[in-house]
């Protein structure tokens, strides 16, 4: 399950861009000894490091930038995995005072990606440099046969690039984080925009009346007519 859009958002809206430093967070691979050469079937245990003992999240970003929730582990050790449930078929969860362990129980193609401990403390939340595991590159050789080549022609070869799942990551987040600054901003002015034209109409107004109210030309308010005797 695809849990991306509401986790972005709970990313970005996590009382927004302060604390996402991550200083206080570091993860370190138990297993195996060289992550480079990490292989199909094999247990991968990663650690995250605190210096608080709090409750602290783990999450997947994969090759295309998409944020997956694995579990969360408050602070008396407890386990919840995604589906609100107490155990995984495919992860372990533990705590040991301020040390979070996670472990993959068989590392599959679908588990590739950046880890990253996630920790909410004093309304703000800390990341963890992301930890990328993936599976080494293997490359075919296909038969062809080679085209004829002319004196004096070159061929250039095509550059591959890489995606860059944590520098999409970043993007997202400044993205939101715009937004949720930009559009309350922009809403107040519109009120205070209203609330001055609507002062400049009532004072208009209030003009009118008092005009109609007009004195003689000398300034002298008219006499009152007298009374028979």
């Amino acid at each position: 399950m695809d849990t991306s859009p509401a986790l972005l958002l709970l990313l970005t809206l996590a009382f927004c861009c302060p604390g996402m430093d991550g200083q206080s967070l570091q993860i370190k691979v138990r297993s195996p000894k060289d992550i480079s050469q990490l292989r199909v079937g094999q247990k991968l245990e990663l650690e995250c490091h605190t210096d608080k003992n709090h409750g602290a999240s783990w999450i997947r970003q994969d090759r295309s930038g998409t944020l997956h929730f694995i579990v969360f582990i408050n602070s008396i050790s407890r386990a919840t995995f995604e589906g609100n449930l107490k155990t995984s078929t495919r992860f372990e969860a533990s705590k040991d005072s301020t040390i979070h362990r996670l472990a993959v129980k068989s590392f599959t193609p679908q588990d590739q990606g950046s880890y990253f401990c996630v920790m909410n403390f004093n309304q703000m939340l800390h990341f963890s440099p992301g930890q990328r595991a993936f599976l080494p590159a293997t490359t075919t050789v296909a038969p062809s046969t080679p085209a004829p080549t002319t004196q004096g022609s070159t061929t250039a070869e095509p550059k591959l690039t890489t995606p860059d799942p944590e520098g999409r990551m970043q993007e997202d987040l400044n993205f939101f984080c715009h937004i949720f600054i930009w559009v309350p901003l922009a809403g107040a002015c519109l009120l205070l925009l209203i609330a001055l034209a609507i002062t400049i109409v009532l004072c208009q107004q209030t003009r009118r009346r008092r005009c109609r109210c007009k004195r003689p030309a000398n300034g002298k308010p008219p006499a009152k007519p007298r009374t028979p005797n």
